[in-house]
Formats: structure tokens, sequence, C-alpha cells
């Protein structure tokens, strides 16, 4: 067991203190601070922190892939590590995106290695094999875009902020499936000329507005994301496509999971992220990077999330509160130690064949494994290969560590 200095990704949407203030560095950082990389990603590895100094936890892997990730989890995936956990600090909000499934992934990446497209272009789509299903767990207050919303309910917002100029467009969903119809809705306006989004969506900005001064509530929430996105990036498809979404407000707990299809932009607020291995993302606005539409609409899950899942299905083993999801790569925990609790050394719940990264969100605890012992403070993480389990820790405070490890 070593701890685990994880990777910043300074991106402009990030903070300059969220970060820097989780993991006890000078605050503000520099430069924006987005993403906190705790994982063995080739394009950003975590490193050990061992009595001859530091080691990519990437190049431990491939020395001893035995040892590290166990006969059960390279049986299953290779000589690689499965998940990714990152720590997530949104100050503005991240690109409209999805994810491919992994036949879409597979199939994707062939096809741009015949069409010869460098791994490393800005125009590539598919940068691995693998889909890159993936939950958030919200450490602050946290707000999000996250599936389709019901068409009825689209037409309800779309009506309430501009009603004569979108018209024509709420008639695309008349008639339809919902699912066809918002297909026919987002296409229609990710593929509309520019110059006609620069007078709609200026016009819809007006609407949302008014709503606002209006002091009216049901949507209040969803005309304030419309102005927020329409200030940063005006004229953009992607700020009429978020009244197609459903808003999430989450609290630290919550959590939502985002299947492969799933359109979504987180906005703003700190999470802990997970997620598999895989580097493949599909934008659909909101971004100066590369927009694929026809890949994204191949790729899209158009039905409705009509219940968004902002508490997933969870069960509790003792001190560990686990975060149910149906990916195979990834098994999200968290251990909370507090009350009858502290002061005495509590067994970790077993039954989990591979390694895990540990990651401290409040208080401090030493964790215990066949190797030694390590103190985790909070924004600290802690790496236990396979053949180091089972863990043992102690808390004096109260304390919660996310726990990942891959799933069963």
């Amino acid at each position: 067991m070593h701890l685990l200095r994880g990777a910043v990704r300074t991106y402009a949407w990030g903070s300059r203190t969220a970060i820097a203030e989780f993991t006890g560095a000078p605050s503000p950082a520099p430069h924006p601070e987005a993403e906190l990389w705790f994982g063995a990603h080739p394009g950003d590895p975590a490193w050990l922190q061992t009595d001859h100094g530091e080691q990519s936890l990437l190049d431990a892997l491939r020395a001893d892939p035995d040892g590290e990730l166990g006969p059960v989890v390279r049986g299953r995936f290779g000589d690689t590590l499965p998940f990714l956990l990152k720590v997530l600090a949104a100050d503005e909000p991240l690109s409209l995106q999805a994810h491919p499934s992994t036949e879409q992934a597979v199939e994707g990446f062939a096809r741009e290695e015949q069409m010869g497209i460098p791994v490393s272009a800005p125009t590539r789509n598919y940068r691995d094999r693998s889909h890159k299903p993936e939950i958030l767990v919200a450490v602050s207050h946290f707000e999000a875009l996250a599936g389709f919303q019901p068409a009825a309910r689209a037409a309800e917002l779309m009506r309430a902020l501009a009603p004569e100029v979108l018209e024509p467009f709420i008639n695309l969903l008349s008639g339809e499936s919902d699912a066809d119809g918002l297909r026919a809705l987002f296409t229609t306006w990710i593929t509309c000329p520019q110059p006609y989004l620069d007078s709609l969506v200026p016009a819809v900005i007006d609407g949302a507005i008014n709503y606002v001064r209006s002091g009216e509530k049901e949507f209040a929430a969803e005309s304030r994301t419309v102005l927020e996105l329409g200030e940063r990036y005006p004229g953009d498809a992607g700020v009429l496509a978020s009244m197609l979404l459903n808003r999430v407000t989450l609290e630290p707990g919550d959590a939502i999971y985002l299947p492969a299809g799933n359109l979504h932009a987180y906005l703003q607020g700190i999470g802990v992220e997970v997620m598999a291995n895989s580097d493949n993302v599909l934008r659909g606005g909101l971004t100066p990077k590369h927009v694929d539409v026809a890949e994204l609409l191949r790729v899209l899950d158009f039905s409705p999330a009509n219940n968004v899942v902002v508490r997933p299905e969870s069960h509790r083993d003792g001190a560990e509160l686990v975060y149910d999801t149906p990916a195979p790569e990834f098994a999200v925990s968290v251990l909370n130690v507090d009350g009858a609790r502290l002061g005495h050394e509590i067994d970790a719940p077993t039954g989990h064949d591979g390694p895990q990264i540990l990651l401290c969100t409040e208080g401090a605890a030493t964790l215990h494994a066949k190797t030694g012992a390590v103190l985790l403070e909070r924004g600290a993480a802690a790496w236990v290969a396979a053949d180091d389990g089972p863990i043992r820790l102690d808390a004096r405070e109260p304390t919660r560590l996310f726990r990942v490890t891959v799933g069963i």
C-alpha cells in the first residue's frame, strides 16, 4: 500500500481554489485546476509514493501486473487498470457530450484507424476501443444537465421562455414518440446554419431574461442555465439543446450514473467522478473543440430519462455505503467512520478481487494492509495492490473515504 499523488489537469472551466484547498496546496492556484486524476491512464498517471521515491502507477502495473492487479482482474481486463478516479472541480460549464457503447467504440476506433486519423488528432473521436460509463458523486452542491427530458416537459419550458420564436420547433415534438420528436428537434438545432442560430439564440435568451424577472419558479433553474450558457457560448446550438435536457441539482452524497448515449454537461460544483479508463467523448456543443454531428447523432440515446437517477440504488455494509451500478469496470462506495466507530480499528468489507484506490474527502484515518500502514488525510489517496488487502482503518475524527474497486 502506498500514498498516491494525483495528476492535476488544468482546463479553462476549472477552479483556482477548489482542488488546491482540497489537497492543502497553496490557494489560489496559478491556473484553473479542473481535475485531479488518480489512476493509470497513459495520458496522466498518478504517482506512488515509495521508500525509493515516486513511481508512476502505470510503470508499477507494467512491472508486476499479477501482484498489482491480481489474476482475476487480469483475466477480465488484461494488464490495465480498468477504472479512472477523478476529483472534478467545475467553476464553469463543461461541454455538452456523450460517450459511446462498447460496440460503437470498437467500430469507431477501427474505422478511424483505417482512415489514418492519428489518435492524437483533434478531429479524432475514438482514442480507444472502450465504452465510458461513469458515475459522479457530489462532494459539494453540484449542478448538471443529464439525459433528455420528456418531450411534453421540454415543450412547456420552451413555451414559457419564447413561445413566438420557438413554436415551429415545439411542433416537431408533436405527433411523434418522445424519442423521435426529441431526435428531430435536436438534429434540427445542431445542424442549423450559423446565421440562423445567431438570431434564434439571442431571442431565446431574451425570453429567459423575462422569465427570471417575472419571478416564476417552475423553470427558474432552466432559465438561468440558458442565460449562463448563452453568455459564455453566444450563438451555440448547445444553448438551445439545454432546454431538452433534465436540469439536475445534487447535494453532497447524491450521484448520477451516466450510461452510453446519455447527453450531459456538468455545470458547476465539486464531485468525485469514476469511469471506465477511456477517453472517448462525442461533443455536442458548448465548446470550441471538434464536434462531429453525424457521429454524435449515431451514438445518442434520445429516450427520455424520466427519472434521472440522482441517488443511485445503494446498499450499506457496516460503515460502507455502496453505489450500485451495472459497470463491470468499477464499483464505488463510501466508508463513513463516526460515532461509536471512532477510535477503533474497523475491518473494511472484503469481497473485492483486485486493486483498490481510497480517497479521503473528510477527516483522516490510518489504513492498515499486509505490507504496512499509511495516514490518509483530506485530499489524499492510497493505492492498495490486489495482493495487499484486506484493509483495516482507524479514525479519531469523523472521516469519509471513497473506495473504488473493480466491479463484480
